[in-house]
């Protein structure tokens, strides 16, 4: 069992004939003991990422003797946490950080770039929810003026960013406990 799963895929050229770019999904699995291994890649087909490639890419891995997971981090592409839920229902969707930041930077001017990750970081280095809440809010009120889409996509993102509940049926209070 790996208590966090980390999801992504990269495009890369790949020649099979002709040259295309292709998406290989990517799995590391982090082990209770903290060691990071890499559980699988998979070359997909043409036309980039998708949520029924992944689907199969789960599915393989749960074929394979993962059986459940307590956190599967993600970049969240449509469908995919749906994917996540199906291969293992008890396990907790998490959206990566530094995709949401990379995502938000797409909505922003080059120059504001610095001002908006140093709000963020206070944003995701909270220690508390709390505290995030409270950062998230001050980070809407400067940004949402300027980039309203911006903000507007990490209030979405948000019940993923930051689960509300702690993952359950999966030994959760045991792996936190070492």
């Amino acid at each position: 069992m790996y208590p966090v799963i980390l999801i992504d895929a990269i495009v890369l050229k790949v020649r099979s004939g002709t040259v295309a770019n292709r998406p290989v999904y990517v799995a590391v699995g982090i082990s209770v003991e903290g060691i990071r291994e890499v559980l699988g890649l998979w070359v997909g087909p043409t036309g980039g990422e998708g949520a029924k490639q992944w689907m199969n890419m789960l599915t393989d891995l749960r074929n394979r003797g993962i059986l459940d997971a307590c956190i599967v981090r993600c970049d969240g592409p449509k469908g995919l946490p749906d994917a996540i839920v199906a291969t293992w229902p008890q396990a907790t969707v998490q959206t990566c950080v530094v995709h949401l930041v990379r995502n938000s930077l797409r909505y922003a001017s080059k120059a504001h770039w610095s001002a908006i990750t140093r709000q963020l970081k206070a944003v995701y280095g909270a220690p508390t929810l709390e505290a995030a809440e409270t950062a998230f809010e001050e980070f809407a009120d400067a940004w949402q003026g300027k980039y309203p889409a911006m903000v507007a996509m990490w209030r979405r993102s948000w019940p993923e960013f930051i689960p509300s509940s702690t993952p359950s049926g999966c030994g959760w209070s045991r792996l936190m406990s070492r």
